[in-house]
């Protein structure tokens, strides 16, 4: 404890009295001055024991003893004290009922108690709080690195609230609650969600202070990590403002959480060349070893149906990008890995990665990540389960900014060095088709950039039609120099082909249909046709000539 006015009263050595104020004695002293000037106050800053022999005051004046009291209490002086005897015999009237009007304890100081005593006294005191807070806050380092290596970031955050008398909750890099102390901080710590998030925008290292005397505690949020981007966020509450043994506690484990972030990252590191060579066994065919490399660490991954999950970045000349304020009216989870792309500034593989790899470890699950490739060719390669947090979370990534690019205005859209991030999801499949869902998340992946698509899923390319394939500029350009001779010989009016091609190809060759169709007789359908084949060159008993003529007519006729 600081020292107070009631402790220098009780110190045996300086024989203080109180003559006003007996009820402030509490007060803690952070310095006592001695001044002799009739207006001190620009020199305080609050806390101070003044100390006074009236050199140079009107001491007997009440009027001005009340404007100097006043002054004083209104700077923040905790208390005064007079020395008699040298300019008083005793404290004149006139300042005892202006203290007492103000309540400021007044302490008389007899002859024999030089000021210096007491500034020794309260400056002793001073330096013996210190010590015994920088005592505690080393005791409590020592205890809360204990249990950081013994239990971990759980029994940390049971030290570390415990130390400062409150609780405790540890965020993850989405903001999403990881372990609390006790227990029942946990829906305290949930409703920071988004004070989390917010702090997350700031450079870090940040931190900040939530509520106050009208709430029911103080909670202080801090960034955790070394690099530009937090990793993960502390949040401590506490009755009121720490101390300073407190506040050693709370740096010291700001400290060994930061280190164990670290090391999880290595650690996380490790783990990708792990899931890089159980990918390459899987698409080698090879899962029995894949299985073996895998062991405890994706084991259960590759024990039920996953997903395949490629993703890129695509340059493009228009790229809009998610404002941190454009909030989506989407689910709660929609919203988070919103928050999350925005926080990923230029990075959209690795907002994607946090955000798959933040759902996986809330729910428990193995999530296999692996990148590939540097510059323009980077992508990100994902094993997720089946019907997963992490595959659901990459959905509502998709949703999310599908959402934030269709109502972006101009004022949303970037220049032309921005990305997009784009994502092919395979179908479910098993560690022997491994190789087959890689390929159907590569043909969702080039099906989503050609459309200009976030997500495309392989089940919704089965499911649909592939005329949309069609509309590609090489398809068009191919269809165009097939036909070209085509339309080239219906411009000089000398008959229709492409219609009558048209109509015969629809009705599978049936001659009388198409002819109907058109509206001539069967052998002048039939003339055209062996037209058609002289003119390209070609035979329409091909089947795949057919094919060809019927895809070309079909890209044409979608311009």
């Amino acid at each position: 404890m600081p020292p107070t006015l009631a402790s220098l009263v009780h110190h045996s050595a300086l024989k203080l009295t109180v003559r006003a104020g007996e009820d402030r004695l509490d007060v803690p002293v952070r310095w006592a001055h001695v001044s002799e000037l009739a207006d001190p106050v620009p020199y305080m800053e609050g806390g101070e024991l003044l100390l006074i022999t009236a050199l140079k005051l009107d001491a007997e004046n009440p009027e001005a003893m009340r404007r100097y009291v006043r002054r004083l209490v209104g700077a923040g002086v905790v208390g005064l004290g007079f020395a008699v005897g040298v300019n008083y015999e005793d404290i004149p009237e006139a300042l005892v009922d202006a203290a007492a009007e103000e309540d400021l304890p007044l302490l008389e100081v007899p002859r024999r108690t030089p000021f210096l005593a007491i500034s020794k006294a309260v400056s002793a005191a001073i330096a013996a709080d210190q010590y015994r807070a920088v005592t505690a806050g080393f005791a409590a380092q020592r205890e809360l690195t204990k249990q950081a290596l013994t239990d971990g970031p759980e029994g940390l955050l049971a030290a570390l609230a415990s130390q400062v008398n409150g609780w405790a909750a540890l965020y993850d890099a989405s903001g999403a609650v990881v372990a609390t102390a006790p227990e029942w901080a946990g829906r305290r710590a949930a409703r920071l969600t988004a004070d989390v998030e917010r702090l997350r925008e700031r450079p870090a290292p940040a931190s900040s202070v939530v509520g106050g005397p009208e709430h029911e505690d103080r909670v202080e949020l801090h960034t955790l990590g070394t690099g530009r981007r937090p990793r993960a966020a502390l949040a401590v509450g506490t009755a009121a403002a720490p101390g300073t043994a407190e506040r050693y506690a709370v740096h010291s484990a700001i400290a060994l959480l930061t280190l164990t972030t670290e090391r999880s990252r290595s650690l996380h590191a490790a783990e990708q060349r792990v899931g890089a060579a159980v990918l390459r066994m899987l698409l080698a065919g090879e899962p029995d070893h894949a299985r073996a490399v895998a062991g405890d660490l994706y084991g259960d991954l590759l024990d039920a149906p996953f997903r395949v999950i490629v993703a890129e970045a695509a340059s493009v000349s228009a790229a809009r990008v998610v404002d941190s304020g454009a909030r989506v009216a989407l689910t709660k989870a929609s919203a988070a890995v919103l928050v999350a792309a925005a926080e990923v500034n230029g990075d959209p593989l690795g907002a994607l990665t946090e955000v798959v790899e933040s759902a996986a470890a809330r729910a428990g699950e193995a999530v296999l990540v692996v990148p590939e490739g540097e510059g323009e060719a980077a992508r990100v390669v994902v094993l997720a389960a089946d019907e997963g947090a992490a595959v659901a979370a990459c959905a509502d990534y998709a949703a999310a900014l599908e959402a934030a690019r269709a109502g972006a205005g101009p004022e949303g859209r970037a220049g032309a060095d921005e990305e997009e991030l784009v994502v092919g999801l395979s179908a479910p499949a098993g560690p022997i088709a491994a190789a087959a869902a890689y390929k159907q998340a590569e043909q969702a992946l080039s099906v989503a950039r050609r459309r200009g698509r976030v997500c495309v899923e392989h089940e919704q390319l089965a499911a649909g039609s592939v005329l949309p394939l069609l509309a590609d500029d090489a398809v068009k350009a191919f269809a165009d120099g097939l036909l070209r001779a085509l339309h080239e010989h219906d411009a000089t009016g000398r008959g229709d082909l492409v219609a009558s091609l048209r109509a015969w190809l629809s009705r599978h060759g049936q001659w009388d249909a198409a002819a109907a169709d058109l509206g001539v007789h069967r052998h002048t359908l039939r003339y055209r046709m062996r037209r058609v084949e002289e003119i390209l060159g070609r035979s329409l008993d091909d089947a795949d000539v057919r094919m060809e003529l019927w895809l070309a007519l079909k890209a044409t006729s979608a311009e």
